[in-house]
């Protein structure tokens, strides 16, 4: 008679932690192209630019690529330097700086995440002329000196 018992029993003790959700559900890996696709979003061209561009703006599609899409802009330093509209660029650039890090591979990819962030900064100056560009400019090459040397 205990034997009769003792298979049901066991069973029902298996399948309580499944019904309560306890058990861990197995990790869905990220899709085989992910490397790709943060390289093909953190490079110096404005079509990089724009690519990642439109993929923030929609981050659900994105989803199960697990990126790392937060922000704290330009950190310390002004977003909008002299009204110049910086705050893009960081963004990117901390896209960059998060994503590679969580990948191992930041070191290896530091220098051209800096690079694309002055390409960035330096798209933004081309909305101006005369001296107001002359100045954005110079700021663009304040914040990319930074974060090449402390970033």
């Amino acid at each position: 008679m205990r034997s009769r018992f003792a298979t049901p029993l066991a069973a029902a003790a298996l399948a309580v932690p499944l019904a309560l959700g306890i058990a861990a559900a197995p990790a869905q890996a990220a899709p085989a192209d992910k490397p790709q696709v943060l390289s093909s979003w953190t490079q110096t061209s404005a079509s990089s630019y724009n690519s990642w561009v439109a993929a923030r703006s929609n981050q659900g599609s994105w989803s199960t690529y697990g990126f790392d899409w937060s922000t704290d802009y330009c950190t310390t330093s002004p977003d909008n330097p002299f009204g110049f509209p910086f705050q893009m660029s960081c963004a990117r650039h901390d896209f960059g700086y998060r994503n590679y890090k969580a990948a191992g591979s930041f070191d290896a990819n530091k220098s051209r995440l800096d690079d694309a962030f002055y390409a960035d900064l330096k798209r933004v100056c081309t909305a101006y002329s005369g001296l107001k560009r002359t100045s954005c400019e110079a700021s663009a090459w304040t914040y990319y000196q930074a974060v090449d040397k402390l970033g």
